[in-house]
């Protein structure tokens, strides 16, 4: 990825327009064949340029090959596809073949995760575990515009311990006339509330605004009050470089139909810090029990007991469900082969490529305050800060209509109102030249409009 940087930055902002370097870019780029492992979508005939894997990842090719061989198994062999598997994937315990992947992912040993459930019913279920308040450490601290599911989820607990919300529940909002929010004053919240936080939550990437948080440093000070410390990381697994464990993490959750490309609605994960997986284990735990947490070496003798399984895998509740979890597996083979590190490095030269396009537009503004035929761009500048996304904000009044235009044009991103079109540019398949369409696209759409 050294020469591809070295490139980039030679490029003059007076000719960074010109179609031929993201040509040249791509001839650079050493994962650029990771692209002909995707099913890329079409419209009449025409490739469509898709940036929208923020929100469905596209589906590997490979996962089609895979999910036919369960569905051949099922249909030959039924239900001794548990147990007596031609392809060495043996239903009850297929969740063990992603496990390895997953924690190299996120930063963890492979006892810590778990792939189970959906995000948000996962979020539940830990919170049950990890969010313990007392008359006087009971509080919430979270971010204001967190997706919904999260709200919700959070409202929810604070009612199930006959909790006022609007008491329980502290949000820390960005600065006026901000739109991401400062690490200090997320520090600052932690250290007014002090002893009366019980649980801290926050998204490793903002959906909205397509910020990435300074996990280790929020999760350090939080610890030092006391609190637990947990993540949603929708919209960062697979992204950007996690650490979870060396981070002392207590827990997160995420989909996996996004970066991870793992089907509409594919399975999702957990993670749980082996710390807690050990403490919680004890007499005095708290966790929703079902008998795919049961230790599997005994869990078909059916016995009355629970006996958890080692680490993440006791919060497992139901059976895995084998066809999303192959998709799951299928996808997670090219993080494999990748390596998330060659990835990250390819999303940052992405990512600041289209920033640097978007910025060089005479319809970028620093101001934000926009008008008609006028964007600008609410996702952090540093790279560090940022994953694999941009979001621009337009005048609300015209937010929806610029997009459906870019669909027209062939681009797909996606609309979040009031104000922002999300363009994502995935490094396992989209490319420099995806890029350059995208923004050419939009530039004409506002020349025209």
């Amino acid at each position: 990825m050294s020469e591809l940087r070295e490139y980039l930055d030679k490029i003059t902002d007076d000719d960074l327009i010109n179609p031929d370097h993201s040509v040249h870019l791509d001839n650079l780029d050493s994962l650029s064949n990771f692209r002909q492992e995707f099913h890329l979508p079409c419209k009449r005939d025409a490739e469509i340029t898709y940036l929208c894997g923020n929100s469905l990842g596209l589906m590997p090719k490979r996962t089609q090959s895979l999910i036919a061989e369960e569905l051949d198994v099922w249909k030959t062999r039924a239900v001794e596809g548990h147990f007596d598997h031609p392809y060495q994937r043996p239903w009850k315990s297929c969740d063990e073949l992603v496990k390895g992947s997953l924690a190299a992912i996120v930063g963890a040993n492979a006892d810590e995760v778990a792939a189970m459930g959906q995000l948000t019913s996962n979020l539940h279920k830990l919170l049950i575990t990890f969010y313990k308040p007392s008359a006087q450490r009971y509080k919430i601290v979270f971010e204001d515009n967190a997706f919904p599911s999260d709200n919700y989820a959070l409202n929810s607990h604070a009612y199930l311990h006959n909790l006022n919300p609007d008491d329980a529940l502290i949000r820390v909002k960005p600065r006026s006339g901000e739109s991401t929010l400062r690490t200090q004053d997320i520090l600052s919240t932690l250290e007014e509330h002090g002893n009366e936080v019980a649980l801290v939550m926050f998204s490793g990437v903002h959906f909205y605004t397509g910020q990435l948080f300074d996990i280790p440093t929020i999760t350090s000070h939080a610890k030092s009050f006391g609190a637990y410390v947990g993540w949603d990381l929708a919209h960062a697994v697979g992204n950007v470089p996690l650490k979870l464990h060396e981070w002392n993490v207590d827990f997160a959750v995420w989909c996996s139909y996004k970066y991870l490309n793992s089907s509409p609605g594919g399975i999702a994960g957990i993670f749980i810090h082996e710390s807690q997986t050990q403490s919680q284990c004890q007499a005095d735990h708290r966790r929703l029990e079902g008998w795919w947490g049961h230790d599997p070496e005994t869990r078909f003798e059916m016995g009355p007991h629970f006996s958890p399984s080692l680490g993440a895998s006791a919060w497992m509740v139901s059976n895995t469900p084998v066809l999303t979890l192959i998709a799951l597996y299928a996808s997670l083979q090219l993080f494999d082969e990748a390596g998330m590190e060659n990835l990250r490095a390819k999303s940052v030269a992405l990512t600041g490529y289209m920033e640097r396009l978007l910025k060089y537009s005479k319809h970028y503004t620093d101001s934000s305050n926009v008008e008609h035929k006028q964007f600008t761009i609410i996702t952090p500048s540093n790279p560090s800060e940022r994953g694999a996304q941009l979001s621009l904000k337009f005048n609300k009044d015209y937010m929806l209509f610029y997009n459906e235009q870019l669909q027209i044009h062939g681009v797909v991103g996606d609309d979040r109102k009031p104000e922002v079109i999300r363009l994502a540019p995935a490094p396992l398949y989209n490319s420099f030249r995806d890029v350059h369409k995208a923004v050419s696209a939009l530039d004409k759409i506002l020349d025209d409009f």
